[in-house]
């Protein structure tokens, strides 16, 4: 179906959009023609997880209690505001007063007249516009909540986003320069982010907390701290999100939560990480495949088995993580069937389009409960270690872990991995009870 001006509906989650021609289902970053509207499909879990996000922030009270400034800087086709102002409930979207910027009039446009078409279902939503370069519109006024989501790296726009916050927002940040941030291209990681991250299994997470660890130091310059809600690699992108809050002696402390990520530690390493808390208490006789240290351990920035300064506190707060329940996705942004439907979809299409929206969140919240926990094992990297040949189950090592007394669940990490509190020979003995080595 085409409307008046010529664009066509496109559905995503439970919010109908108007697009110049359909999309189709991109499966990572391409880059943008001056002009064109561009909509990504393969970010459709990271906008379900936005709206989530915001629900549990103003639950718990993090953005106030009164009208809430919200921004959706490079918002291109405009979707993710728009998602927020009619997914969330109507006594929190009333509250919101949402700006999108782009520097192309034409997305603008678009994302106006998908907002004059299909109104929030409440008929309530204010949202602005802003026509020109993200850093001027967030330093024209405060704002609680801020999504920076770039073509590449977020490190130009972080200053000045930083400056504006509201003294309790969230920020959240996507970087599609995965080869960057995961070590693959070595000299834009140290030129961008003054890291190192190798480049194994776990890249994708360190590059997750060289992100965190960045913006903690930007943060503090401006006397602000923040704390991680949820951090997750999604196909082409990493997505960090935090709590923004003023306070100066939580800025102070910020070298506690950076450090190193070492691959084959050494008893000597193992030892520190265990008495820096960094790792549960072990009789050091099994080393682990990885542990943390504190940014004080002398460590040589050369060594190949080194990643970082990077985060080493948890990348994801529990209750934000447990409140992102596929029930709850489903609720929030689950599209119900409706007959004459604009875009033509039947109920099959409705059907699959609500197991996207729950795909979105899988394991999120079960994850919560050990998101502070030091082990994050990826079960094919274990099988290498420990030689024996086919890697575990996630599932069946977290079952036993359980058994045995442990904190363990699967983890939402892009690879089959599960997080644990349990000792490592905990996780070598469970392991190796799956498949003895060969």
């Amino acid at each position: 179906m085409s409307f008046g001006n010529g664009g066509f509906p496109h559905r995503e989650g439970r919010t109908l959009m108007l697009l110049p021609q359909l999309p189709e289902d991109a499966q990572g970053p391409s880059a943008k023609s001056s002009g064109e509207v561009f909509y990504n499909p393969a970010m459709a879990g990271s906008r379900t997880r936005s709206v989530l996000l915001f629900r549990h922030a103003m639950e718990e009270g993090m953005l106030g209690d009164g009208t809430v400034y919200a921004l959706d800087g490079l918002t291109a086709s405009g979707l993710r505001a728009r998602r927020w102002l009619n997914e969330l409930p109507c006594e929190l979207s009333s509250r919101i007063s949402a700006t999108i910027v782009d520097l192309e009039k034409e997305a603008l446009d678009w994302a106006r007249s998908s907002h004059k078409e299909f109104p929030p279902s409440d008929g309530v939503g204010n949202l602005q516009t802003f026509q020109g370069d993200l850093r001027a519109a967030v330093l024209s006024s405060g704002r609680h909540w801020i999504d920076i989501d770039p073509y590449g790296s977020p490190a130009p726009f972080i200053d000045s986003a930083m400056q504006s916050m509201a003294r309790s927002g969230v920020m959240e940040v996507s970087a599609t320069d995965t080869a960057a941030l995961t070590g693959s291209s070595k000299t834009a990681l140290v030129r961008r982010y003054g890291a190192r991250v190798r480049t194994d299994c776990l890249a994708h997470d360190s590059g997750m907390r060289v992100m965190l660890s960045n913006i903690s130091r930007i943060a503090a310059r401006h006397d602000r701290a923040i704390e991680p809600l949820l951090s997750v690699w999604d196909s082409h992108h990493l997505r960090v999100s935090f709590r923004v809050v003023k306070s100066v002696s939580s800025a102070n402390i910020l070298e506690e939560r950076i450090g190193w990520r070492v691959f084959a530690p050494s008893k000597e390493e193992f030892a520190a990480s265990i008495d820096s808390g960094l790792q549960v208490v072990s009789g050091g006789d099994v080393l682990p495949m990885h542990c943390m240290l504190p940014l004080n351990f002398p460590v040589d920035r050369k060594d190949p088995r080194v990643s970082g300064p990077l985060w080493i506190g948890p990348t994801g707060d529990r209750e934000a993580m447990s409140s992102m329940s596929e029930e709850r996705a489903l609720e929030s942004c689950g599209p119900i069937f409706i007959p004459d439907d604009p875009v033509g979809w039947n109920q099959k299409s409705f059907e699959i389009e609500r197991r996207r929206v729950a795909k979105s969140v899988r394991h999120l919240a079960e994850e919560s409960q050990v998101i502070d926990s030091c082990n994050l094992v990826v079960v094919d990297d274990l099988a290498a270690w420990l030689g024996t040949g086919a890697p575990p189950s996630p599932r069946k090592i977290v079952e036993l872990l359980r058994q045995n007394g442990h904190l363990a669940a699967i983890s939402s990490y892009g690879k089959p991995s599960f997080r644990t509190a349990a000792p490592w020979e905990a996780v070598v003995e469970a392991a190796m009870s799956i498949h003895p080595p060969m």
